[in-house]
């Protein structure tokens, strides 16, 4: 399979960082990274674009289109709802696949009010009061098209009310819901099927983005998303989000059909969302396969992971895994000392083609990190060569690590998901 050029706008936002974070280390994709203004974007993305116009810009489609055709784009992934509903409006006219769902969806999910209409009379949506009617206080406040918590208020008296209504008339005036609030992250093939839907808690919330959560097991969260996925058309990556009234009934509060940035947890479990929507995308049949390692997220600007450690010996492939694109992978051998340091057992499982100790020596890794040493033949599996089952398991290739995982029903880990594996504690 060619490597596909795959541009992320805009690039350095919370969404933008956790797409980079995901494909950095695909041998399939090449990321460009594009921004309107200078900002993070240009620290992680060696392919960085600048000055893009900004999405209300009149020029903004057409400078678009020549970024499209002068850096042979294949697929642009949107990471802003303004963004999201622009490049689905003019998907026709834009010479690359826009990774989110079809414009009439993208149309609706944009507009609360829109959204509250549409699953009225299917699912739980908010009270939406008319700004003439008495209200049961408190009321909260939010602007029918936003995001995050940016001009939301949470007021207690009619003169709050309409102090803001003056300032912003397009406001909605909902039901205060006093409960948690969840996070379902869903992902929808290009056959309409609905393949996952698993909920986190938004634990602690910063500028309106969840920096600490934690993965909720309710099945409410399935069959709510199975209602929303039959009555919008979605493909590929979308989420929903939901908040629970007094009596812990679930109210749906928006939808989005794009990534959100601490997709990360189920991400480090083996969801890798955007790598699916795009190979979904490419015709490729997708299938789910998830870790169930009772992870919990925390984020202060760079993510970390808190994870049972339960085992004791690491089997690692060689090929695309520790050399990717024929340079070293800094983070796997990153890992790999630290695992050395804590007294695991590490050994390298591999159908290196050549002399693997000579290769080793090429990209100056010494066969001393390896406790071991194991050589297959091609049509080898390597879940035959596995004898301790206190072991998890790191491969780039999704067949290997699904013939293992099946077979020993251990943990395994693609390249993008080590990351939940390093140590931080010093």
């Amino acid at each position: 399979m060619s490597m596909k050029n795959v541009l992320v706008f805009p690039c350095g936002s919370e969404v933008g960082l956790e797409v980079n974070r995901s494909l950095a280390h695909s041998i399939h994709f090449t990321l460009f990274g594009g921004s309107s203004v200078d900002d993070h974007g240009k620290f992680v993305y060696k392919n960085y674009i600048s000055d893009i116009p900004f999405i209300d810009a009149p020029n903004f489609i057409d400078e678009l289109t020549k970024i499209v055709e002068l850096y042979d784009i294949d697929f642009i992934i949107p990471t802003h709802d303004s963004a999201v509903i622009k490049m689905a409006e003019n998907q026709s006219i834009i010479n690359a696949t826009v990774i989110t769902s079809c414009e009439e969806t993208c149309k609706i999910a944009r507009s609360k009010r829109k959204t509250h209409e549409v699953f009225d009379k299917i699912i739980p949506t908010p009270k939406v009061y008319d700004i003439t009617e008495k209200m049961d206080f408190p009321v909260f406040l939010k602007p029918d098209v936003g995001q995050g918590t940016k001009g939301c208020y949470k007021v207690n008296t009619q003169e709050e009310v309409d102090f803001y209504f003056k300032k912003d008339p397009t406001l909605l005036a909902i039901e205060y819901l006093p409960g948690k609030e969840y996070t379902v992250d869903c992902f929808t093939d290009n056959k309409g099927k609905l393949l996952f839907a698993e909920g986190r808690e938004r634990r602690r919330i910063m500028n309106g983005i969840s920096v600490n959560s934690k993965q909720i097991n309710n099945p409410k969260f399935q069959e709510l998303a199975e209602i929303i996925n039959q009555t919008l058309s979605f493909q590929g990556v979308w989420f929903y989000q939901v908040k629970e009234r007094t009596n812990g009934e679930l109210v749906i509060m928006e939808i989005a059909p794009r990534i959100a940035g601490t997709m990360a947890l189920f991400r480090a479990e083996g969801v890798n969302f955007i790598q699916l929507s795009l190979f979904d995308r490419m015709g490729i049949e997708t299938c789910i396969l998830k870790n169930n390692l009772d992870l919990e997220i925390d984020r202060a600007l760079f993510s970390r992971y808190s994870i049972k450690e339960n085992y004791d010996y690491v089997y690692i492939d060689f090929d695309d895994t520790i050399i990717v694109n024929n340079t070293v992978n800094t983070d796997m051998i990153k890992f790999l000392y630290q695992s050395k340091n804590r007294g695991k057992i590490i050994i390298l499982i591999t159908k290196h083609k050549n002399d693997i100790r000579q290769t080793l020596l090429k990209f100056s890794i010494s066969d001393l990190l390896f406790d071991k040493i194991i050589v297959l033949e091609q049509n080898d599996l390597k879940s035959n060569h596995i004898k301790n089952i206190n072991s998890i398991f790191i491969d780039d290739s999704f067949a290997e690590r699904k013939n293992v995982m099946e077979t020993l029903k251990i943990p395994c880990f693609g390249i993008d998901a080590v990351e939940s594996l390093l140590y931080w504690k010093v």
